[in-house]
Parts: structure tokens; sequence; C-alpha cells
């Protein structure tokens, strides 16, 4: 529990300055100036009072122990200043003076220190480097910023305080309300899984928001966040997903992954909503802070413009959503109650001369209708629109519905003749936005939590492996002072998982490789085998439709060839004979592990769909029944392997299974970093799946 950062009985501020220049006044002013209840020990080794408030010389000195301690003085003060409160008993710290890990080796060697003070005395600590927090519940700003937000029920997040600022500004002009706003800073103690865990169960907010630059806890983060997206919903915006991702990269995996995608599964799978700007941020928070549920996916418009409403209805199908149907009698209603020249199907024309009582019988009619979920409503002002009464009509119905209520969002289009409207709108807790296409994301976005509320709990399989073989091959070729796994080994790795291979033998000679190739039936596949050649086929090293002895002679001697050409040093094993196996769909599926969120799974069909299209899926491990069946149907080509023109569908279930395999073993096995199968080929559905190449390459 974060309370004596939230709901703290007492504050300490230590470097509360008589002088209006300093930082440490601006923090005092605003926790006084704000109605913080408890009581304010302002801190400071030479002034007797501070903003009318006797100071005490340091936090020993207070009368009480103060339940939070923030902490405004320079960087070389601030180790002192912990050890003091830790001392004294204090349970919260919010440390906003600068100057640790972000200037460099200095400084993190500094805030490491500063964090084991605050571990040894069971402190709690926001910071060191924000901006501070406000909390509007308890009516504490123990910050600089210049503005106490509106009281609301929005919870936010956030790594950077400059953009704590410019979104704290512009929520008071908007008139948009928080109850917990947090600058994080360098999240030393309390990060973004700690303040999800502190808001799970928190009554006075019915959103989370989030601006994240990275995600330090990426399995415990993604843990916690299934957790609280099951009862409230998270909006995070995360940046430098782009940077972080250029690295070099090896596996065909790796190429075709990289940061975004890891974080993009990471949310997906946490039931995380993703915001891909600010805009889209506060747009989503609107509807679920100010809106019930939606329940449903068919809308209804009403407007008094053509345009617009055509504009939401293009965006409504855009956005996957349905344009509601209405029952015959809403259709009657409609027709008794509106003008001849009204178009009473859905979108709802009350024509351009329409007032607010023309609004009342649309906005009812709809609203009453079983076959809609949710409204909304346009409104472009002209010369005989009621602005403000039309306002007024929107929220008197919004509120009056029966439970469960439906969501109402409005499109008021314009801005200066819409003031008095828009003021209206938003006290009565009616989001509103400039242009349709706004409104129905926010709708899409409410639909998309809904539906992830609705899936079952994940459902985790554990399979009967034998990781002591998979060791001990890993042991082997760290023995031989190798990180990249031959074809041999990753046969080896694959077997013991479970995973369907192809018969297939290692000749050393062309005779050993026609004995083998009887053995096996023609037509057989040949492949170098070698641990420093990767990538068989660049060199030519993979011959395939071999179909008689006198081949099988010539494929061992020209891939022996071209091995020895291509690469000189290599250390050759000999030439892999491998059953040829029927045709099937080729797919691939691979690893990278991401070094926030952990091994991020690839799977995509092969050839040009991943080399040309990029035509892939990622989720994170470990998967769930779920997680694995939802990549399968994630990528575009998903039609494919369901069957299509008359070809039976691929065995879906064995897909399943090795993508399930995959996850446990790159779960068991962390040194595993990068792994591609490549193809896997998938056969008509009952008759399962084959490994047909694997490479493996361990950490380093």
């Amino acid at each position: 529990m974060l309370d004596a950062i939230f709901a703290p009985r007492s504050v300490a501020v230590v470097g509360a300055s008589p002088d209006p220049r300093k930082l440490g006044h601006t923090v005092l002013k605003n926790i006084v100036t704000n109605g913080f209840p408890g009581a304010i020990y302002p801190i400071h080794p030479t002034a007797n009072e501070v903003l009318g408030l006797r100071a005490y010389p340091s936090v020993a000195q207070t009368p009480a122990v103060p339940d939070l301690a923030v902490i405004v003085v320079p960087p070389t003060a601030v180790l002192a200043v912990a050890e003091e409160c830790g001392q004294r008993g204090v349970k919260g710290l919010i440390v906003i003076t600068a100057g640790f890990k972000e200037i460099g080796p200095e400084g993190l060697k500094r805030e490491e220190q500063l964090l084991a003070i605050v571990r040894r005395y069971g402190m709690r600590m926001i910071g060191p480097n924000c901006l501070g927090v406000i909390d509007t519940v308890s009516r504490l700003n123990a910050s600089f910023a210049a503005l106490m937000p509106l009281p609301g029920n929005i919870a936010f997040m956030s790594q950077s305080g400059a953009i704590c600022t410019a979104i704290l500004d512009w929520s008071v002009t908007e008139g948009i309300g928080f109850s917990r706003f947090v600058s994080l800073g360098n999240k030393a103690d309390v990060d973004e899984v700690a303040l999800l865990q502190a808001w799970k169960d928190d009554p006075h907010s019915r959103v989370i928001l989030a601006y994240l630059e990275g995600i330090a806890r990426g399995p415990e983060f993604m843990r916690v966040a299934r957790e609280v997206t099951r009862q409230t919903p998270v909006i995070i915006i995360k940046s430098g997903t782009t940077a972080a991702g250029s690295r070099a990269i090896s596996s065909h995996t790796g190429s075709l992954a990289g940061s975004e995608a890891a974080y993009e599964a990471a949310f997906t799978q946490s039931g995380i909503l993703r915001a891909r700007t600010m805009q889209d941020v506060f747009d989503q928070a609107l509807i679920f802070a100010y809106q019930p549920l939606l329940r449903g996916n068919r809308v209804a418009i009403v407007t008094n413009a053509g345009g617009p409403g055509i504009l939401a209805t293009d965006a409504i199908e855009h956005a996957g959503l349905q344009l509601a149907r209405f029952a015959p009698e809403t259709i009657a209603r409609l027709q008794r109650e509106l003008p001849p020249t009204a178009n009473v199907f859905n979108p709802i024309d009350i024509i351009g001369d329409a007032r607010s009582d023309r609004y009342r019988i649309g906005i009812a009619a709809a609203l009453a209708d079983p076959n809609v979920d949710a409204l909304l409503v346009l409104f472009t002002p002209q010369a005989q629109s009621d602005v403000a009464e039309t306002a007024e009509v929107i929220a008197e119905l919004a509120e009056a519905q029966p439970e469960p209520r439906k969501p109402v969002v409005a499109s008021f289009m314009g801005e200066h003749s819409l003031q008095p409207a828009l003021t209206i709108l938003n006290q009565r807790r009616i989001p509103n936005y400039p242009f349709p296409e706004r409104a129905v994301a926010a709708l899409k976005a409410m639909d998309t939590y809904a539906q992830r509320q609705q899936q079952p709990e994940g459902e985790y399989v554990t399979f009967e492996v034998d990781r002591q073989r998979v060791q001990h091959t890993f042991d082997a070729v760290r023995a031989q002072g190798r990180l990249e796994l031959g074809e041999i080994e990753a046969r080896e790795v694959m077997a013991a998982y479970g995973l369907r291979l192809p018969d297939s033998y290692l000749a050393r000679s062309p005779e050993e490789a026609v004995t083998l190739a009887n053995r096996l039936g023609y037509p057989v596949v040949m492949k170098i085998s070698s641990p420093d050649i990767l990538h068989k086929s660049d060199i030519g090293g993979v011959r395939v439709g071999i179909s008689s002895p006198d081949e099988v002679r010539d494929a061992f001697e020209l891939i022996e060839y071209r091995a020895r050409r291509y690469q000189p040093n290599a250390d050759i094993h000999g030439i892999l004979v491998q059953k040829q196996a029927a045709r099937g769909r080729e797919c691939l599926v691979g690893v990278s592990r991401d070094p926030q969120l952990g091994p991020l799974i690839a799977f995509g069909l092969g050839g040009i769909y991943v080399e040309v299209l990029k035509d892939v899926a990622f989720r994170l491990a470990p998967l769930s029944r779920q997680d694995a069946r939802q990549q399968i149907e994630a990528i575009r080509s998903f039609p494919i392997l369901r069957g299509v023109r008359g070809q039976p569908p691929a065995d879906l279930d064995s897909i399943e299974e090795t993508l399930l395999r995959v996850s446990q073993l790159v779960t068991d096995f962390p040194e595993i970093v990068e792994m591609d199968i490549n193809p896997l080929v998938v056969y008509d559905q009952g008759q399962g799946a084959l490994v047909l190449d694997a490479r493996i390459i361990l950490k380093g």
C-alpha cells in the first residue's frame, strides 16, 4: 500500500525555503494553498517560519513523525535527509531533487545508495527527479506544478514531468478532473507496477492513464496489468519503441521483431488499451471516466446535418463497429414525430433547422431501441440551433436512462458559438469530440475493452518434456566454445520438447548417404551440417527432391564443395539426409528475447508472407491457450489456414500446440535468446505438423 504517499495525515517539506524563488517554497505553497487538511512541517536549517508555519531545522525535531517527507534539497544532501527520515519512522518519500541516474555514473551510484536507504527502513519513494505527486482525494499537491487539477476519477502517471505540466494545464482549461496525478521520475522504487497495484481497487479512479518511456519489470507488469484490467480500464501511451528496437539481430525472427512488437504484444495480452497519441489517451479517458461500459457494438447516430452523419457512418464501419438497425416500432415512432423530410433510418437526420425539441425526439427513440448499444449525437451550429438547450437535452436523456445505461457521446463540430454547450456537456459528463471520427474511435476503444473483459481467464498448460536432455545439449555446445546450435543439436532440443520431426540421419561420406537414403526411401532432402553455417540455403547447402543413389552422391559432393568454398574454416560434421516431407502449408515460429519483456514469439506463414509482406503476429511467453489461438488468428493470411476456395483447413490445433511447446521451452530456458523454426510444415486438419529446420542461439 502507498497510503503514506497518497493519503498522509502529515507532511514534512525538507528544503521549504522562505525565498519565493526556491523550488522548496513553491512545493510548500502548493501544499498549503490547495487545502491539505493534515499537519504540515516546513524543514529549513535556519528559518523560524515559512509561509506562516513554524519551521523545524530537521525532520528529527518535528513534534510528531510525518507520514510523508517531500525532499527538495541539493542532490548531495538527499542521502543524509533520507537516512534521517528512515530513522525518524517516516513511511513515504517524494524526492523531487534531480541529479541522479539521469546525469550519468555518479548520479546512478547516488540513486542506488538512496534506494538502499529506502529499502533498509521499509519506506516507499516516488522519484527522484520528479515533478511530485498530486492527489485530489486527500487534497495534497506535493509538487511544483503551477496548477492544481480539478477533482475527477482519472488516475494519471507519467515518466515525463514536462508531459505532466502540459496535461495539467490543458485539463484545467478543458474542465477535466483527476483523482491521482503522479510524476514517476526515475522510478527508483515506486514504478508503474507499484502504482497499478495501488490503484487496482481505488474507488476514486474509474480509468488509469500512463505515459511511459520504458517498463523495467516486464513480466511482473503483465501479471499485475492482467489483474487490474479485469476491473479498471488502463490506457497507456508508450514512447521510444523504435529506438529501443534498433539492435544487431542475427536470427530471422529477430529481424522481424523489435521493441515495438514486444510492447504491442504485452499490452494486448494484458488487456491494456494502447494509445498512439496523447490525443487518443484523453479521448479514450473521457468516455471511460464519464460513461457506462459498452455492452455491444451497435451504434445509433442522431445528426442535424447529412455530411457529418455520413462521416460518422464510415468511421463506424472502418472501426469494426455496427450501425444499429432500428426496430420497426422505433422507425414508426420517428415517422410520427419527425418532419416528413427527416431520415428515420440510422443515422437519424433531423434536418438542419432542428431545435432542441427535435433532438429530444431522435435521442429518446434511439436510446429506447433494444437494438442500440450506444448513441453518437452530432451537432453543427445553424442559424436556428438551440446550442445550450440541445446540450441540456442530451445530458438529461442520457442520465434518465434505466439501468443498464447506454453510453452517449457527442460531437459538437465548431468552437466559437459552442462554448456554452461544451461547458454543459463536460459538467454533465457527456464526452464531446470536435470531430465524429474521434468520437467513434473512443467508442471503439470501449468496445475493445469490453470484448477483452468477456474473454475467459487464460488457460496455461504444461507438457511432459525432457529438460535434462536440453540442458545436456546446451552444456555440450558451450563446452565447445559455441553459442549457436547446429541443426542436429537443435533437433535434439525440439525432440526433447515433443515437437514432431522427420526422420533424419548424419552421413559422413557419399556412400553412407546412399545407404541412409535407401533406408529412408526416396525422395530425400540433404543439408550441410555445421554449427558455423546457419543460413544453409544462402550457400547452396540444401538440396531437395533427390530421388536416386546417383543423385545422392552428386548432391553430397556438391554441398560439401560449396560449403568449403564459401566458408573454408567451417567445422563440417557431415551431410544430413532427411526423409522429404509431404507438401503442406509452410509456417514460421520464432523467438527473440526482448530485454525488458522477455521471450517474444513470432508466428506467420512462410515464404513471401514473412519475407515480403511481414505478415507476422507476436506474443510474449508464457502463452496461454487463448494467447496462442489469438496469435494464429491475428495474421492477415489466417483465412488461408482456415481454408479457402475448397481447400481443407490446416491443423490449427497442431500449430497451437507447437506455439505452446515453444513457449514452455523458452520460459524454461532463459538462455535461449533467439530461435527459428522455419519451416514448420502444417498439414490438413487432424494430420499434425512437422519441424523441418530449426536454429537456436544462446546467451553469451
